[in-house]
């Protein structure tokens, strides 16, 4: 949907949490202008079994909320996220399940733990891994946009780096050295399995 006054992609953003929209506001640039998540949206399940159903399932509960709020953005398309990491070693898990890898509640800490854990004594050729992203916006009239990132990698011994969320501290694109936590937001962007499904919806928006 595009916004008479500036002529930039807007959407209504299905994620709470501030870095990843962070994150998706530094991808897009000036291209599109992402909205905080209405407040009424409230707490959404993902029982999906795949990334597209999760994401859907987040962009529908965006659109339940917007519907029924102010009606000057009622035309605009929710835009939402499901993402998965992939490790070869231990069969594509945690894949649609990496935000809930430790339990229901778990958080960064506690996943990446069990991450480690579970690949202790695996050596370093065999740590292979992927991000994969699945972006859906969603209008009010049911017309949908689906576009997909991802990005190889593997999954370092020890966590390093200060920035990112979920699994950044261990996850080191390939090629390169350096994890996800350790770059900036543009770096990060311009790899990211989330930076390159952002840039793939808006060139089909566009």
């Amino acid at each position: 949907m595009v916004c008479a006054s500036s002529e930039r992609l807007v959407f209504y953003s299905a994620t709470a949490n501030p870095a990843k929209l962070a994150e998706m506001r530094a991808a897009l640039g000036h291209r599109a202008e992402i909205l905080k998540r209405p407040e009424a949206t409230g707490e959404v399940e993902e029982t999906g079994e795949t990334l597209e159903a999760n994401a859907r399932i987040k962009a529908e509960a965006v659109q339940r909320a917007v519907q029924g709020g102010d009606a000057a953005g009622r035309g605009l398309a929710a835009l939402a996220d499901d993402s998965g990491l992939e490790v070869d070693a231990l069969g594509g898990a945690p894949g649609v399940r990496s935000a809930r890898f430790a339990g229901e509640h778990a958080d960064d800490a506690a996943n990446v733990g069990r991450l480690l854990a579970a690949l202790e004594g695996v050596p370093a050729p065999e740590r292979s891994a992927r991000f994969r992203c699945v972006i859906l916006a969603l209008w009010p009239d049911g017309r949908e946009l689906m576009a997909q990132g991802v990005v190889e990698g593997r999954i370092g011994a020890l966590p390093r780096g200060e920035g990112g969320f979920g699994y950044d501290p261990v996850f080191i694109p390939t090629p390169g050295n350096r994890t996800f936590a350790e770059m900036t937001l543009t770096e990060k962007g311009l790899l990211s399995h989330r930076g390159r499904a952002l840039a793939d919806l808006v060139l089909m928006l566009e």
